[in-house]
């Protein structure tokens, strides 16, 4: 049986997304992938200057930074860049409405992108959500996984865009079912495609009444489970290693440089 270190080197991954808010991520360095990503979960679980500093002598760290949120806001309070470390580089995001402020949500994000990107011309570009912005902005685009990344990088290389292309997927190093469908059903079905395709979905992604929505779980049956069951091989990595190795080379003959895999099982299921 394979270790989860030798089950996610064979999965074909390059990088790995940890969130702070759910794993203590100084222990990146067990990881047997030297690329890391530390997602942006709020400003009271961003790492402290310490851990980065520690993180960024050890891997080739990048750090989630939403250009609207305080503390990041290139055209207002830009305090904590100052604990991002001179060799980590930045991913800088729109950010997520959950981690913002009404305030924070409310400014444009063309401006801060396009300023963001001029004092660290190095950074990924998020394009969740800004898509075009993004693609303006320039830079490593960094994108969701999607039923249609493939058809997408194939588009933009042809177009002529020859710029590095990352892809982030919630990843789950195993075929059964029931437990892909625990780490990652809730996320596929907030995507919008799908929760368009749920039984009785709004379409708007953000899910029906909880007290009267089917269960997004293991514990989810009949259409709604083979809905999030197809989903789950769209919008995440699941499978063997074999299996998302497969998908992994796939994206890259598309034409996508790095595939950046979050452990929807948490950072054990990439280690023990």
């Amino acid at each position: 049986m394979l270790t989860g270190r030798e089950a996610v080197a064979r999965a074909g991954i390059d990088a790995v997304a940890l969130k702070p808010a759910e794993c203590d991520v100084s222990r990146a360095a067990e990881l047997p992938i030297d690329r890391v990503t530390i997602d942006y979960e709020g400003r009271e679980h961003l790492p402290d200057a310490e851990t980065l500093d520690r993180l960024a002598a050890e891997a080739e760290l990048y750090v989630t930074t939403p250009v609207r949120a305080d503390g990041f806001d290139p055209l207002g309070d830009d305090s904590l860049i100052d604990k991002i470390p001179d060799p980590a580089r930045r991913v800088l995001v729109a950010g997520h409405g959950a981690y913002l402020s009404k305030d924070e949500s409310s400014r444009e994000v063309a401006p801060r992108l396009g300023a963001a990107r001029r004092d660290a011309p190095d950074a990924w570009v998020g394009t969740e959500g800004v898509e075009r912005v993004a693609l303006a902005a320039g830079g490593t685009q960094f994108e969701l996984l999607s039923r249609s990344t493939d058809r997408d990088v194939r588009g933009l290389r042809a177009a002529g865009f020859d710029g590095e292309i990352a892809v982030y997927a919630p990843t789950v190093l195993t075929d059964d079912e029931d437990v892909v469908l625990d780490a990652v059903g809730a996320y596929v079905a907030r995507r919008r495609p799908v929760a368009r395709a749920l039984p009785d979905g709004d379409g708007d992604g953000s899910g029906d009444d909880p007290d009267t929505a089917p269960p997004t779980d293991a514990s989810a049956t009949g259409r709604t489970r083979e809905v999030l069951s197809a989903a789950a091989r769209d919008f995440a990595l699941v499978g063997s290693p074999e299996t998302v190795r497969e998908r992994v080379d796939a994206l890259r003959e598309a034409g996508v440089d790095h595939v950046v895999g979050y452990p929807a099982r948490g950072i054990d299921e990439f280690l023990l």
